[in-house]
């Protein structure tokens, strides 16, 4: 175990399953102190608990449509612990995946509804969980000085996206919804800056998790997916988890505003 995020109290919303799952673990391997979010509970928190101890995690319920549930998380995330170091906004959505059989969905055949749903877990969900952890930010102290000197008061990670980077054809909402995560990541990093806070977000390319089985719905599905990528191959869960770790890190002490992307070379081409 290593100890770069030794004692930081992390939230992680989307945390029962793939990406945030994997970073739930991997920031308690580092030292973090734990808060999964959910819609519910996999147990994550209890594999936490066995391996690192008591008081290491805990689950909290959270419907990211639902501010008040947001404003309730980040309450009850510095009632547990003591203060908010760390946002990681994970949870997410793709409606195309109902469309997968036909190829993917366009603009004007694109149920409305599916818009407004993509937008609201995806965009205004992230916005939301900004905004409650960066009031929660701005009125704590700030850590102990780093090896730059700065004493910083939090990290937020969000989830992009490759295609928040480049286009995706037939995908109206998911495309829109991640692009605009891209734009309030660097709109943030540029207002927090002066607070020291870092913005930073992980734009991850086709990953082998439970979000990747609403588009592969094969094996040569997920076949072809991966050889989307130069590097041959998808993702791990893992692979954005240690990304994560390194944006909450000392280490990235003069990263902010950064979309990282994470994806066997898939946007070079």
């Amino acid at each position: 175990m290593d100890q770069r995020l030794q004692d930081r109290i992390a939230v992680i919303t989307g945390a029962s399953s793939g990406i945030g799952k994997a970073t739930a673990l991997r920031f308690a391997n580092s030292g973090a102190r734990v808060v999964c979010a959910d819609l519910k509970s996999s147990g994550v928190e209890d594999e936490i608990v066995k391996k690192h101890g008591d008081g290491r995690a805990t689950f909290t319920q959270c419907d990211v449509t639902q501010e008040s549930q947001i404003e309730n998380l980040v309450h009850e995330a510095v009632k547990w612990g003591g203060r908010l170091d760390i946002m990681c906004n994970y949870a997410g959505i793709a409606t195309e995946g109902a469309h997968v059989s036909k190829g993917g969905v366009r603009a004007h055949d694109c149920p409305t509804e599916d818009f407004d749903r993509t937008l609201a877990i995806n965009t205004r969900g992230v916005f939301l969980c900004c905004k409650y952890a960066l009031k929660q930010m701005l009125v704590q102290s700030p850590r102990e000085p780093n090896a730059r000197g700065d004493r910083t008061r939090g990290w937020i990670v969000n989830a992009a996206s490759i295609f928040g980077m480049v286009g995706a054809a037939n995908t109206p909402c998911y495309s829109t919804s991640k692009h605009a995560v891209v734009g309030m990541t660097k709109q943030m990093a540029l207002d927090y800056a002066k607070d020291r806070i870092h913005v930073n977000a992980v734009c991850p390319g086709f990953v082998k998790s439970p979000f990747l089985d609403a588009w592969a719905k094969s094996p040569e599905d997920e076949a072809q997916m991966a050889a989307f990528h130069p590097w041959n191959g998808l993702g791990r869960p893992e692979d954005v988890a240690d990304a994560a770790v390194f944006l909450c890190s000392d280490e990235a002490a003069w990263v902010t505003g950064h979309s990282m992307v994470i994806d066997g070379a898939y946007t070079c081409q």
